[in-house]
């Protein structure tokens, strides 16, 4: 979201330029905060500190053409042709792009006796309103966000320009970092009282719902449903954004767009932005796009289908009817293979209808984008028709038959299309080709006259061989006279001297260019056959175009059923990958109830397994959990690298999964709908904010603890681990009774104070599990496994040996922890409640020499030579005791 700034003209004043200059003056004086694209002939050019700025961020050659002012003018230029790639990258790099286009053609400019060619910007391209497809990301809404104040809370309205998509909430200050995160909004506006980095300044409109209303010709908002005032000033600062980036009239700019729906945060998983982050979700921590949940469960064969699978993990619901006819239609797809590979053979390759709907509305659109309705509807039928008679299924549930339904629009014009369109179609609509032989006459009578100048000039020539007797007459074409007539000079001298009878008429010649090898000549007939190639060619360029607009026409007609259609397309094929998931992977259908229950059986983390079987590594260790009443917190400890915060996240996503509508990666799963979800696993420092991790860790504890309740989901890691040990057991003691006692949610506590499982008798709720470790031959091995208990030791020192920590410092921490706790026990007034720094008392002197010697030795400091001349001694001593002794 980070906005680049095109740095202003270094010359800020137009006198002395050139009357093509003088426009680039007054456009870049409209638009200082852009790079200015201007259009010259073939190429968009950049002049001063744009030309600077673009060819830096292009890669590409900055040169100068003369001055102005005493200055040398820095510029650069791209290909009109392919000025989309360039577009792309600058958009990407946070820069905004003022599109200059010519209004005119030089000859019409000569007409009007212009000094100049007329240019005007027809569009300014940002990182919220692009529409081109090269421009987009297919799996990824493109958000337009917009923030306005609203007395002690925020209205936040957002659209995607490509899809029409158009959504509203009313929210907390707090709550809006948890907004950005769900949105990953491409383009934020806000007024500069908010002070957000990074977002477009923008006013507020004073009477946003009167505007929202008349921008959709309505009274009042009230049939849209119920907004607050904040959330229609935000729309309406949306709207006004879309309207001067497009520099389009309000209703063909409205068109597209959908009403705006108030989403309002009900009936929804709450997630704070330190979940979303900790979890994964939508990208990984270092901001990938690969190792996280989206890219783990993704099976969509549609670039709709993807995006809609982001918008459900990132926004799950709370609600059970809704969830329970998500998971309706997964399983009936699971349930029948012939029907789901019927569906995703027909949806793989399919177009995305949305976003060329959307750029056949703001008249942005390519031949191509006519095909994908085309495409898409037909598609859409074959679909249609195979679930209104599935053989595997006795009954369609509710959520695929309408999605069924939507799928046949009442206005179709695939038909329409499919006679009109070529089979093989131009990138452009300036280009030939577009509209298939057959479907018009007039086009295809000038198409032929176009095409035939062969036979035409092949006619032409012979006729003016004859009337001018010189059988070596050739007809040809030259770039700046149009047909010509060219002679040999013997022949030439002669027709000039002496014209034949018949050379008169439109055959009289007429002397143009004369060359060493050749004369050229022309007359009334070539200049009328050069005049009727040019305008068929113009002519059959103006019907063609004509009759794409016509059904560009045929399609806006029926938007609102083409709309439909795409998003069934899109829901079909999320219900039919996320069965395919679940048969390939085993995954179950959660039972999702209103309980406060969460019991899974065998659960698996969904990235970490998918990361394992990608690299074709050891198999994933499931693990069952159990927080259902009576045992709602589980106290879990173990060593670093045995798995705590992977079980930890595991059964987090698992809640993500199932209330986004989608099966769980376990053997069985019976969870109570969650209604907050809290993850904190992982430490961070927050630099810019000036917060140290531990400073997070504590402001992040604190959310959880003020906002939980009964039916919250809490998974906690390390608690009070970035401060003073005593300091840290006491926060994570406290924060552990208060979830038990005050909060009464379900929680999983993983800690490394070995000493809170003490509390396992006094918080009746609580119980204790640990990650299970074994010693083979001197080696830790960590079994990945949750099994009830407490971890008998840390194992810090093993996972620093496999670390590569060197023997000495290792030998030297063995003999500093021993030296701790021995100073530990007795020092610590809850010694009789944490039995792991307790270490058993050492046996009293006297009782028996081997004893004495045993308790002496120090195991770590010993080398295997010294270990064995131990035993040797010990059982000396033990021999030669006096048995019972």
């Amino acid at each position: 979201m980070d906005q680049a700034s095109a740095p202003a003209a270094r010359v800020l004043t137009a006198e002395g330029a050139s009357p093509a200059m003088a426009q680039w003056f007054a456009l870049k004086s409209a638009h200082p905060d852009a790079i200015l694209f201007f259009r010259m002939g073939d190429f968009f050019e950049m002049f001063f500190a744009d030309a600077e700025a673009a060819a830096e961020a292009l890669d590409i050659a900055l040169t100068y053409r003369g001055e102005h002012q005493g200055t040398r003018v820095p510029m650069c230029g791209v290909p009109v042709h392919s000025h989309e790639s360039y577009l792309a990258r600058l958009i990407r790099r946070g820069f905004r792009v003022a599109i200059a286009e010519q209004m005119e053609t030089p000859e019409e400019a000569k007409r009007r006796k212009a000094p100049a060619v007329r240019r005007d910007v027809v569009r300014l391209v940002t990182p919220g309103t692009v529409t081109e497809e090269t421009l987009l990301e297919a799996s990824r809404p493109a958000w337009l966000l917009a923030l306005a104040p609203d007395g002690d809370r925020l209205g936040a309205a957002w659209l995607d320009l490509s899809t029409g998509a158009f959504e509203t909430e009313a929210l907390a200050p707090g709550d809006l970092p948890a907004l950005l995160a769900r949105l990953e909004p491409a383009e934020m506006l806000a007024p500069a009282t908010l002070a957000l980095p990074g977002a477009v300044e923008a006013g507020v409109p004073r009477d946003g719902a009167r505007r929202l209303a008349e921008a959709y010709g309505v009274a009042t908002l009230d049939g849209f449903g119920s907004f607050s005032a904040g959330e229609a000033a935000a729309a309406a600062m949306a709207l006004d954004y879309v309207r001067a980036t497009q520099k389009a009239e309000s209703g063909r700019t409205l068109a597209h767009l959908t009403r705006p729906v108030p989403r309002g945060g009900r009936g929804v998983l709450q997630m704070d932005a330190a979940t979303r982050r900790s979890l994964e979700i939508l990208r990984s921590e270092r901001g990938g796009l690969k190792d996280c949940l989206l890219a783990a469960v993704d099976r969509t064969v549609t670039a709709a289908g993807a995006r809609l699978l982001a918008d459900r993990l990132g926004c799950p619901l709370a609600e059970p009817g809704p969830i329970a006819a998500r998971h309706d239609a997964v399983a009936a797809l699971l349930a029948d293979p012939a029907l789901r590979a019927r569906i995703r053979a027909s949806l793989k390759g399919a177009p995305d209808m949305a976003r060329a709907l959307g750029r056949l509305a703001l008249d942005r659109f390519a031949p191509r984008d006519l095909a994908a309705i085309r495409d898409g509807l037909g598609r859409a039928a074959a679909i249609a028709a195979a679930l209104e008679r599935p053989e595997g299924l006795a009954a369609i549930p509710p959520l695929l038959a309408d999605s069924a339904r939507a799928l046949r629009p009442a206005e179709d014009p695939a038909p329409a299309l499919g006679r009109a369109l070529a089979e093989t179609l131009p990138a452009r609509l300036d280009d030939p080709g577009i509209v298939a032989a057959g479907y018009d006459g007039q086009l295809d009578a000038l198409r032929r006259l176009r095409d035939d100048a062969r036979g035409a000039i092949a006619a032409l020539q012979l006729d003016l061989a004859q009337a001018w007797g010189v059988a070596s007459l050739k007809v040809r074409h030259h770039q700046q006279f149009g047909y010509l007539a060219e002679l040999p000079p013997a022949p030439a001298e002669t027709l000039l001297r002496n014209p034949p009878p018949r050379a008169t008429g439109d055959f009289a010649p007429i002397h143009r260019q004369t060359m060493a090898n050749g004369v050229r000549f022309t007359c009334a007939a070539l200049a009328a056959l050069d005049r009727r190639l040019s305008e068929a060619a113009e002519e059959a360029a103006r019907r063609e175009k004509a009759i794409a607009r016509h059904l560009r026409g045929l399609c806006l007609a029926a938007a609102p059923g083409i709309a439909d259609a795409a998003e069934a397309l899109a829901e079909i094929d999320l219900h039919a990958a996320t069965a395919e998931l679940a048969n390939a992977g085993g995954w179950c259908r959660p039972d999702l109830t209103e309980r406060a229950d969460f019991c899974i059986a065998a659960g698996r983390h969904p990235v970490v397994a998918a990361a394992l079987t990608r690299s074709r590594g050891p198999a994933f260790v499931p693990n069952d959990c159990d927080l259902s009443p009576g045992r709602r917190i589980c106290l879990l400890t173990g060593p670093n690298m045995a798995g705590k915060s992977t079980f930890l996240r595991q059964n987090a996503l698992l809640v993500v999964l199932a209330q986004a509508g989608l099966f769980v990666p376990a053997e069985s799963a019976r969870l109570g709908l969650v209604d907050r979800l809290f993850s904190r696993v992982g430490a961070s420092d927050d630099l810019a904010g000036g917060r140290s991790t531990f400073m997070v860790e504590m402001a992040e504890t604190a959310a959880i603890l003020n906002l939980a309740g009964p039916r919250s989901l809490v998974v906690l890691d390390e608690v009070g681990r970035g401060t003073a040990t005593w300091d840290g057991l006491a926060i994570a003691w406290a924060a552990l009774e208060a979830l038990h006692d005050r909060t009464r949610c379900r929680t999983i506590f993983a800690t490394h104070f070995h000493e809170l499982t003490a509390l396992a008798g006094k918080l009746p709720e609580m119980t204790p599990a640990t990650m299970r470790v074994r010693e083979w031959k001197g080696e830790v091995v960590f079994l990945h496994a949750v099994g009830p208990g407490t971890a008998e030791r840390s194992w810090g020192l093993h996972v620093a040996k496999l670390a590569g920590v060197p023997r000495a410092v290792l030998t030297r921490a063995a003999q500093v922890l021993a030296s701790l706790e021995e100073r530990a026990r007795g020092l610590d007034p809850l010694s009789d409640e944490l039995p792991l720094f307790a270490r058993p008392a050492a046996p009293a002197p006297g009782l028996h020499p081997a004893l004495d010697a045993l308790a002496a030795l120090d195991p770590d400091a010993l080398s295997p030579r010294e270990a064995q001349e131990a035993l040797y001694r010990l059982k000396t001593l033990l021999d030669g005791a006096v048995p019972g002794g």
